[in-house]
This record gives structure tokens, sequence and C-alpha cells, in this order.
């Protein structure tokens, strides 16, 4: 593919020519499209920003090194998700074993989140901040089973029938497991809800 603008081509398109052609510019388009959407999903589920964006770069090296193993039966997203869920899980579990987890995370960060174009009050940007510190905290003491659900559907915005396929599992499984999820965020979360 000659003078194409990348930006425009479907996901599809642009990994049939990486796949074919070893089209580095293809390839580089996919990385942009996706490092910042996992590093927020990867965050999410482990709850460390750095070994977040680690798992990224794994992911998009395994993407790189693999290209060949995705095949169009599947949306592309799909697949590159279920890479970096596959890390994610395994580095959890990992730390899981290396350290007792802490549910009182003295670093607070700031997680991560598409920005919003929109110019906030300093008030309402402390407010938002905290909301999404404890939302953060809330999700890291959700089993990771209901998490990783919780976020592909809520935060990165798939549907149940694609979380069902990257997960390869039923669709009552997914709507289950999602609704259980939610329902513990909101136990832990029910002080800050409005009445």
């Amino acid at each position: 593919m000659l003078n194409l603008d990348y930006k425009i081509l479907s996901d599809e398109v642009l990994i049939k020519d990486f796949q074919e052609n070893d089209n580095l510019d293809a390839y580089q388009e996919l990385v942009r499209r996706y490092k910042d959407p996992l590093t927020n999903f990867v965050y999410r589920f482990i709850g460390d920003k750095e070994l977040a964006v680690d798992i990224v770069q794994d992911t998009m090296v395994k993407f790189y090194l693999k290209k060949n193993s995705y095949q169009t039966i599947a949306k592309f997203s799909t697949w590159l998700y279920t890479i970096a869920t596959n890390l994610a899980r395994n580095e959890y579990k990992r730390k899981r074993r290396r350290t007792f987890l802490s549910l009182n995370n003295d670093d607070s960060e700031i997680p991560l989140q598409v920005e919003d174009e929109k110019i906030l009050s300093p008030e309402r940007e402390t407010d938002n901040s905290f909301i999404a510190e404890e939302v953060q905290k809330a999700l890291l003491r959700v089993k990771p089973v209901y998490r990783e659900m919780v976020i592909l559907r809520d935060i990165e915005g798939f549907s149940y029938e694609e979380i069902a396929e990257m997960k390869k599992t039923s669709l009552g499984t997914v709507k289950s497991r999602i609704n259980r999820g939610r329902n513990h965020l909101k136990i832990m979360l029910q002080k800050y809800y409005e009445k």
C-alpha cells in the first residue's frame, strides 16, 4: 500500500497489510491506536501504572512476533486484548505470589484515563480525581475474574458478545460475572451515591 492515510483504515485492513507486506507503518498505526486504551485496561486490572506500561509493551512485542496467528474470523481488538489480558493475568498471579497485596495503597496514583477536553474548576477536578482513585481502589478489591469482565465492558466498552469471544466463555457467564462485579463495586462505593 502506497501513500495511504493509515488513520482512516480499519484495524483489519492494517493487520492484513502488516501480515502480507511487513508494513511497519500499518503496525505503528495499530500500536498508536491501542497503546493508551490497553494501558488503561491493564492498569485498572493490576493497579500498577509502571507495570501496566511494561505489559502493554510486551503485548505489542508479542503482537509483532505473532502477527500471523491473527485470523480475520475475530476482530483485531479482541485478539489484541486477549494477548494483553493473558499477560496481565499472569503478572497478577506472579505479583500475588511475590507480595501481600495491601488494600491501602499509599502511592495514591491517579488512574490513567482518556483526558476530558472540557476545562473543569479546581474543585470539580479534585472531586473527579478523588472519585477516580476510590473507584480504582474498589476495582482492585473485586475478584479478578469479575474485575476483568467489568473493565472490559464498562471501561473499555466491549460488547457482551466480544467479551464472550475474547474469554472463550458463554454469553450467560459473561453477563453473570459482570453483574456480580458491578454489585461488588456498588456495595463498596455506596457511600458516594447521591440519595
